[in-house]
């Protein structure tokens, strides 16, 4: 005799990325309690140049994928972390440089936060200035992580060590384009264009 058992509300698919919790994810869109993570990434109170990042995430027919959901991780405007294993003192302790969102129908998303600065990389060589990005999405066993550089910060990205790993003629996919205080970058999963990934 088989026996059906009711899935309890609010776990994904196993054969998506998870199981996990859907609370643990997008919880401002389905449950009323205050976010642990959010898309405004600085506070008010937090020093740096204020920016908006938006973006879609496109599959490999350039079609949105309206349920992926993107993780950001960033330095503060110095260039430190919120990270225990960076000790150096920061000004502001309450930036955490950590945010979350749920991508919505039309594949897009979006975060408020600061323009990060540099960030010491092997050798002891400063980084251009960027953001991590990590992509979940439908059908995808494994997390992707990729990086969002600033155009107007070309000068350093000859410098970069992670940016040198890079092909040339595939860069592009890394670097966001600016309109005003707002910077776009698409994340393309496959296709002629797919944003370059890296193996972690």
């Amino acid at each position: 005799m088989s026996e059906t058992r009711e899935k309890p509300a609010g776990i994904t698919p196993s054969q998506t990325v998870g199981p996990y919790f859907a609370y643990g994810l997008t919880p401002r869109q389905e449950y009323a309690w205050r976010d642990a993570f959010d898309t405004p990434v600085a506070t008010a109170d937090t020093d740096g140049t204020r920016i908006r990042i938006i973006g879609a995430v496109l599959d490999g027919d350039g079609k949105p994928v309206p349920d992926a959901m993107i993780e950001i991780w960033q330095a503060d405007a110095t260039g430190r972390y919120a990270h225990p294993r960076d000790d150096r003192g920061r000004a502001n302790s309450a930036f955490k440089g950590f945010g979350r969102c749920g991508a919505d129908k039309t594949g897009s998303f979006a975060f408020d936060t600061i323009k990060p600065g540099g960030v010491p990389g092997p050798g002891g060589k400063v980084q251009a200035p960027h953001i991590v990005v990590c992509l979940f999405a439908r059908g995808m066993l494994r997390h992707l992580y990729t990086r969002l550089y600033f155009p107007d910060d070309a000068a350093t990205h000859a410098t970069d060590s992670v940016l040198a790993l890079v092909p040339t003629d595939r860069r592009a996919t890394l670097i966001a384009e600016r309109d005003g205080d707002v910077y776009r970058f698409d994340i393309r999963i496959q296709g002629d264009s797919e944003t370059v990934f890296f193996d972690l």
